[in-house]
C-alpha cells in the first residue's frame, strides 16, 4: 500500500485556504490510489531550531550516537522516515512574509542530512529521496505565486530538489485577500478536481 505525507504549515486552523486545498487533494489521492496518509503539522510549532550540538548529532552515525545525541536527534530521525516512506507527499504552505512560514525551515534544517537524504559527489549534491510524486498547495493574501516577489514556492522547489524531489505540482490560490479571491479559491479547488480526474 502506497503512502501520502501531507505536511501543513498554516497557523489559521481549519480556516486556512492552504490546508483545505491539501485536505481535499489528499483525499481524492488516498481514495484513488487506496494509500494510507501521514499528516505533519508544523503550525504546532513543536520543531526545535537547528544548533550546533543537534547539528552534530544529525549527521553523527547511529551506531556511533551518545545518548544525548541519540535524544538530539530524534525528532530529525522521524522527519526523515516520514519523507523516506512516502510514495507521495503534499505540502500545504501558505506565503508569509513573501517566504515559508519558519517552522517549514526549521523542517529543512532537520531533514537535509548529508549521507541519508542527500549526498555529495564529485558532480556536487545529489538528493537520495527519489522517485516521489509532490504537490503544493499553496495561498497568499497578496503575493502572486511565480512572481519576482515570491521567495517561497522557488526556495521549495529548490529544496526538494536539493533532496532529489524533482516531480513537484503547484496548485495556488493566490492574492485571495484582494478583489477576486473567492473565485480565486474555487478556481484552485477546481484545479485539484481536475488533477485527480
Amino acid at each position: 500500500m502506497s503512502t501520502i505525507l501531507h505536511i501543513t504549515a498554516s497557523i489559521r486552523g481549519e480556516e486556512s485556504v492552504s490546508r483545505g486545498l491539501g485536505q481535499k487533494l489528499v483525499g481524492k489521492l488516498a481514495e484513488s490510489q487506496g494509500a494510507d496518509v501521514v499528516t505533519r503539522d508544523l503550525s504546532k510549532n513543536d520543531l526545535p531550531y537547528i544548533d550546533a550540538d543537534r547539528f552534530a548529532a544529525n549527521l553523527a552515525p547511529y551506531a556511533d550516537r551518545s545518548t544525548e545525541q541519540h535524544e538530539l536527534a530524534k525528532i530529525a530521525d522521524e522527519l526523515i522516515e516520514e519523507l523516506q516512506q512516502a510514495d507521495t507527499i503534499v505540502f500545504s504552505v501558505p506565503v508569509y512574509n513573501f517566504s515559508v512560514p519558519a517552522t517549514v525551515k526549521a523542517w529543512a534544517d532537520l531533514v537535509a542530512r548529508a549521507g541519508t537524504t542527500f549526498r555529495y559527489t564529485e558532480n556536487g549534491p545529489e538528493g537520495l529521496l527519489t522517485g516521489k510524486k509532490v504537490y503544493l498547495t499553496a495561498a497568499t493574501g497578496g503575493t502572486p505565486i511565480g512572481s519576482e516577489v515570491d521567495f517561497m514556492s522557488p526556495w521549495l522547489k529548490f529544496f526538494l530538489g536539493f533532496l532529489g524531489m524533482h516531480d513537484v505540482e503547484i496548485v495556488a490560490a493566490d492574492g485571495i485577500m484582494g478583489e477576486g479571491g473567492e473565485e480565486k479559491i474555487a478556481e484552485a479547488h477546481e484545479k485539484v478536481e481536475q488533477l485527480v480526474a
